[in-house]
């Protein structure tokens, strides 16, 4: 991914009241009608949300994820923009240069469902850049969900990107009154994938969201500060909130097999393909993980589970990510901190992405339900359920004794001992080690493996260790923790992160060099 433009400042969550939700009745589902599948779901999708059954259409387009700019203009836009005008779903007026534009809308979101292509190719025959022409500059390549972001407005520019209106605006759309369109996509490698994203959005809106925030960021990218910075920035919110937040920090990214524990929010960066704790076939995201890795092609394709990583991360559970299709340049990718802090709000997850998104026309998707909000019972209502009850115990916390950071840790280690809980003494940790009390923090994982019933969380803690020992330079004490953990958990798939950090910390001898000798 190339890196452009410049940093970006520390957001805040919005102070104001919770937004509304997307009225249903300004929502449309576009399928493919020559794929039974898609129907089926765009039927499931409309009946869960409540959208009428005559806003759903069909189009017969390609059975593949890719289809040609003319195919696109010819057997989807076109014939959209028909199905808009006869069903008298908006107006259109003309600007000063003579091109149609909407000036009123009926429907303001749109819901692609899987079957709909997903992406339209570079158009051969592109010119070549000039010497010191951005190098985006003659990009015609998109995602489709994006073009159709733009759905009726006439005598735009093939190439490069167009500005997105809604881009850092903080109230909702229906209020913004802009003349665009919301496009998800509910997409992914299968359709029991597809419903299952729809089924966990349901029923996590009435429960919340809670669970363990995990940010891996890559310091390795010393020149793009950018990428780590926004990741930064969400630690900060969540922490702000009473998410426990596990942050890597080290140059390479979480190690294969890392122990992972009710991991609602994942946010990193920078692998080509899905890697770490996610490559362990047992990894499941919490219900209704909101997760995204930032990469130039995380969605450059939807159905194979273990390449990019869109398609992986909805594949191990997650109910939401955000990808792009082609090479997108840094700053016209969606800038995560953004689209968290404006989840945080409550609003919805469409409203979010296209928040944190400074163009379209462009090479960006936002999979799984549009309507979902995950976060509008961070005041402590909604549905309760056990898996919750720690991250909820910390959330009232935070609520009660944010402001005196001495009384909350010790009302957390009094709650933990008396729910036998190892999630709240980790947490307490997680926050002593990052306003630096790393002797402290190192106590508390020690003993939340007290609590801990698993070989993988009790692990974890090892980990947790380990790895401020590796931060303060410490690599003895590191190693000794880690080769502690390999005898001791030896019998298990996750022993491989700890194998992991002992290559990095104390990689093998290189081998001899082979002679130039000939052989007798």
């Amino acid at each position: 991914m190339i890196r452009i433009f410049a940093l970006l400042p520390l957001l805040v969550i919005s102070l104001h009241a919770t937004p509304p939700p997307i009225d249903p009745t300004s929502v449309a589902v576009l399928y493919n009608s020559s794929s039974a599948d898609s129907k089926s779901l765009a039927d499931t999708y409309a009946v869960a949300r409540g959208i009428p059954a005559d806003h759903l259409v069909g189009l017969e387009l390609p059975d593949s994820e890719e289809i040609s700019r003319k195919e696109f203009n010819s057997k989807l836009r076109d014939r959209l923009v028909r199905e808009y005008d006869r069903r008298d779903w908006w107006y259109r007026g003309r600007d000063e240069n003579g091109n149609l534009a909407p000036r009123s809308s009926k429907i303001r979101v749109i819901v692609c469902m899987r079957g709909v292509p997903s992406r339209i190719p570079r158009e051969p025959g592109s010119p070549a850049l000039k010497p010191g022409e951005p190098p985006f500059l003659h990009s015609d390549e998109a995602s489709v969900d994006s073009e159709l972001a733009l759905l009726g407005v006439e005598g735009l520019p093939l190439a490069g990107p167009v500005n997105n209106p809604y881009f850092k605006v903080d109230k909702s759309f229906a209020s913004a009154e802009l003349p665009m369109t919301l496009v998800g996509r509910i997409d992914g490698p299968t359709r029991e994938v597809c419903e299952r994203m729809i089924k966990d959005a349901i029923e996590v809106e009435a429960t919340g969201l809670w669970g363990m925030s995990v940010i891996d960021l890559a310091r390795k990218y010393e020149g793009s500060p950018e990428g780590d910075a926004a990741l930064e920035n969400i630690g900060r919110a969540h922490r702000a909130l009473g998410i426990p937040v596990l942050a890597d920090r080290f140059p390479e990214t979480l190690p294969t097999h890392f122990p992972l524990r009710d991991t609602a929010m994942y946010f990193g960066w920078y692998d080509w393909n899905v890697s770490g704790p996610f490559l362990n076939p047992t990894f499941r995201f919490k219900k209704g993980a909101v997760a995204a890795h930032l990469h130039s092609f995380s969605a450059a394709q939807l159905r194979d589970p273990l390449k990019n990583w869109s398609a992986p991360l909805l594949a191990r559970g997650a109910a939401v990510t955000l990808g792009n299709v082609y090479e997108p340049y840094l700053q016209m990718t969606h800038h995560f901190d953004i689209f968290q802090t404006r989840l945080l709000s409550g609003y919805s997850v469409i409203e979010a992405a296209y928040m944190a998104l400074p163009v379209l026309s462009w090479q960006n998707v936002v999979l799984g339900d549009p309507l979902y909000r995950p976060f509008t019972h961070l005041d402590g209502t909604g549905v309760k359920v056990d898996t919750d009850r720690d991250y909820r115990a910390l959330r009232l916390a935070f609520l009660r004794w944010g402001g005196n950071r001495k009384e909350l840790e010790q009302q957390l280690r009094d709650a933990a001992d008396r729910m036998k809980s190892g999630v709240l003494l980790e947490a307490v940790g997680l926050m002593q080690r990052e306003q630096g009390d790393i002797a402290k923090a190192a106590g508390e994982f020690r003993k939340a493996k007290l609590y801990y019933l698993t070989k993988q969380d009790r692990l974890r803690m090892d980990l947790h260790v380990a790895s401020i020992d590796r931060g303060v330079q410490r690599k003895e004490a590191a190693l000794q923790v880690l080769r502690g953990a390999r005898s001791l958990y030896q019998g298990i798939p996750e022993v491989a992160a700890v194998n992991a950090w002992i290559a990095v910390m104390d990689p093998p001898p290189a081998p001899p060099p082979a002679s130039s000798k000939a052989k007798p």
